[in-house]
């Protein structure tokens, strides 16, 4: 019997269902039974009848997974599989924040640590961000962990006054504008998508920035047939597999996430054989951090 059928075996026999971010390797993303963004998957993850979930992702989507379903089992292909943004912030400059803006929202990332999610007044993700922030009352906006994101956030909302924190996607951060015109010139026809983790410079020459869902979206219902993706190449078996005759390139230095390329197959097997990396937060950080997530999805509807 061969992994995959060992893998579709075991899920069976445990009650198991695989998630996987658009991010992880093509084989991943070919077994599992739910791919999507942080948005999509944290909404799917709540609703799901299955007992254990297998995320293939990094730390913070498996915590997400784990608040939102408390009384499920959440399982890591790899436990060092993590998020780099995800830590780019600290209770001390949100502390400081407060005090500093009487009419305070904490805007927070779905890419950020439980920890930091637990000080916050509520989650975004980039396909929700612009939604949830024109529907706050509140007049300023702290926007964590990621810069980039909130300056891209910031332009949508003229309304709202942002407090910008210095985080960044290290992978997004490398995507740089001399490629992408490379790359243009290359293929003169093609439009240019791009997550708005990027640099402000890399958004101002892009045709299209969204999240990653969005990018899919926007290729597949888009009459151009040649696009430049200025995201984590991951996303390329996703545009592939439901545009078969569009062409997808990518800048001579292909973004690529390290920490979601550590999900295997091999790994998936592991963890559904022996039950092991599973997730665990405590009640404390999971009522505090689970109340941002869940006003997340509720202004989100």
């Amino acid at each position: 019997m061969d992994i995959i059928e060992q893998i579709k075996k075991l899920k069976k026999e445990k009650n198991a269902v695989i998630l996987a971010h658009y991010y992880v390797p093509d084989e991943v993303q070919a077994i599992a039974d739910y791919i999507g963004d942080s948005y999509y998957l944290s909404k799917v993850a709540v609703d799901l009848k299955e007992q254990t979930i297998v995320f293939c992702g990094v730390s913070f989507m498996g915590e997400s997974a784990k608040i939102l379903n408390p009384k499920k089992t959440v399982l890591m292909p790899d436990m060092t599989a993590d998020c780099a943004m995800a830590h780019m912030a600290d209770r001390e400059t949100i502390q400081e924040m407060r005090k500093k803006y009487d009419d305070l929202a904490v805007v927070c990332y779905i890419n950020s640590t439980a920890e930091l999610k637990q000080y916050s007044d509520v989650c975004v993700t980039s396909a929700n961000a612009v939604k949830i922030v024109k529907a706050l009352p509140n007049k300023y906006i702290f926007f964590i962990p990621d810069r980039n994101l909130a300056h891209y956030v910031a332009s949508q909302v003229p309304e709202k006054e942002f407090v910008y924190n210095t985080g960044y996607c290290p992978v997004h951060e490398k995507v740089q504008v001399e490629e992408i015109l490379e790359a243009k010139r290359m293929h003169p026809a093609a439009e240019v998508l791009t997550h708005p983790e990027c640099a402000e410079a890399v958004l101002k020459i892009s045709d299209y920035i969204g999240s990653t869902s969005g990018i899919i979206r926007y290729a597949e219902e888009s009459p151009k047939q040649e696009f430049i993706i200025c995201t984590e190449n991951g996303v390329r078996y996703e545009l592939e597999k439901r545009n078969p005759g569009k062409k997808f390139y990518f800048t001579k230095t292909e973004p690529v996430c390290h920490d979601m390329k550590k999900v295997t197959l091999e790994k998936i097997l592991q963890v559904l054989e022996t039950g092991e990396n599973e997730v665990f937060v405590t009640d404390e950080l999971r009522e505090n951090s689970g109340r941002p997530l869940e006003k997340m999805l509720e202004l989100a509807r």
